[in-house]
């Protein structure tokens, strides 16, 4: 398989937290050539898209404490 759809599988582990899919992709994508470095930047990208959504979730929060 592709190592960049594997790429875009950790990526979803991740933000799932499903430490068996994780596992299973990172075992995939090294094994289709995914190097290490790729590997860490995919998970700052999923930090980041994590962090999105606390952000825009803590913002709704702040809006709907406003309105009440």
């Amino acid at each position: 398989m592709d190592h960049q759809l594997e790429l875009i599988s950790i990526a979803v582990a991740l933000t799932t937290q499903c430490a068996y899919c994780l596992e299973s992709h990172i075992q995939n994508a090294k094994n289709a050539g995914a190097s290490k470095e790729e590997i860490a930047e995919t998970v700052f990208i999923a930090s980041a898209i994590r962090a999105g959504g606390a952000v825009g979730n803590g913002l709704m929060a702040i809006r709907i404490f406003d309105e009440m």
